[in-house]
């Protein structure tokens, strides 16, 4: 297979009313990790800031796992929302580092947070919490549920190889959580455009770990995530672009409609990249990469949690937001807050 197969955002569309965020929740180690910190792995600072944006990253310490920042993150969430644990009806995690293969993530912080309802974990890389989000609203719009609690968690750390200089200093571990629940009929996705294209899985993957290459403690660093750096930068800088044109499209609205984007915090140059081919207002871009890393499925949640603490979401706000990643996947939404 060709490093740059021919990929395209071959989405499905779709609008999902009615249903509104009443809460969120986020959680970040305590321990801080600097480009200085990482000179001794032979990272170079200058080239992490100058290629990446990022200044620093959080990273879990030993005995932290994902689920731990995810309980944390789904606590904040519930106080936010005044919303007791035994109102959940459904708690979706989006993850692609669980605590172990089996259970899934999301039962043990079911079970630790009190919550008596189903709990699944749902895995698309950098786009589970945007597929969890979509998940939820779905059984909140059908009448299936009325609380559900949505999160992305991953902890980046311990699946990316720290002898790996250009991809090790991007990634940092985090979660963050949103609570859905019925709402009026403006509240919503006005427009959502989300897929897949597996042509590009190979840009984007840990080979070591599932039933086609079980675990070999003679290749350890198969177990690593593995990425073509300058194939994935492309690619999600077309899509980030394509995406957007075609929920604004689809909702009948422009840029100008909008009052906060917030990509995917991968890499301040993909950001900055795709905003300028959309003619975005620097001002309208969310950005907290600088402090975090990619911190994946806790990507957007993360973002969220912090722009409504700093005021710049409130009720009847409209938001674009994207996540994309390995897969290929992605789900872009402009949501009415």
């Amino acid at each position: 297979m060709p490093s740059e197969p021919q990929l395209s955002a071959r989405s499905r569309f779709g609008r999902l009313m009615g249903v509104q965020i009443l809460g969120v929740g986020s959680s970040v180690p305590e321990v801080v990790v600097t480009n200085e910190d990482l000179a001794k792995l032979g990272c170079d600072a200058e080239w992490i800031l100058r290629r990446t944006g990022i200044t620093q990253r959080r990273h879990a310490p030993p005995g932290l796992a994902t689920g731990d920042l995810a309980l944390m993150a789904a606590q904040r969430c519930l106080a936010d929302a005044n919303v007791p644990p035994d109102e959940v009806d459904l708690l979706l995690l989006g993850t692609y580092t669980p605590d172990q293969l089996m259970p899934a993530t999301a039962s043990m912080v079911q079970a630790a947070l009190g919550v008596t309802a189903p709990a699944f974990d749902i895995q698309a890389a950098c786009t589970s919490f945007a597929l969890a989000l979509l998940t939820g609203m779905q059984y909140v719009a059908t009448g299936c549920c009325r609380r559900v609690l949505a999160l992305g968690a991953d902890v980046n750390s311990r699946v990316v190889d720290p002898a790996d200089p250009k991809t090790y200093p991007l990634f940092g571990d985090a979660a963050g959580a949103v609570l859905l629940g019925p709402g009026g009929p403006q509240q919503g996705i006005l427009a959502y455009a989300a897929g897949s294209d597996g042509l590009g899985g190979p840009l984007l993957y840990r080979p070591m770990g599932g039933t086609r290459e079980p675990f070999d403690p003679s290749r350890p660093a198969e177990q690593f995530l593995r990425m073509d750096g300058r194939a994935v930068f492309k690619w999600a800088i077309r899509t980030l672009r394509e995406t957007t044109e075609q929920v604004l499209a689809a909702s009948a609205l422009t840029l100008a409609d909008v009052d906060l984007v917030v990509f995917h915090q991968a890499n301040l140059r993909i950001i900055d990249s795709a905003a300028a081919e959309l003619r975005l207002p620097p001002e309208k871009v969310f950005n907290n990469l600088d402090r975090y890393g990619n911190t994946a499925s806790a990507s957007i949640p993360l973002a969220l949690d912090e722009a409504v603490r700093a005021g710049r979401i409130v009720r009847g706000s409209r938001i674009l937001f994207s996540g994309f990643g390995g897969g290929l996947s992605w789900a872009t939404m402009l949501l009415q807050w």
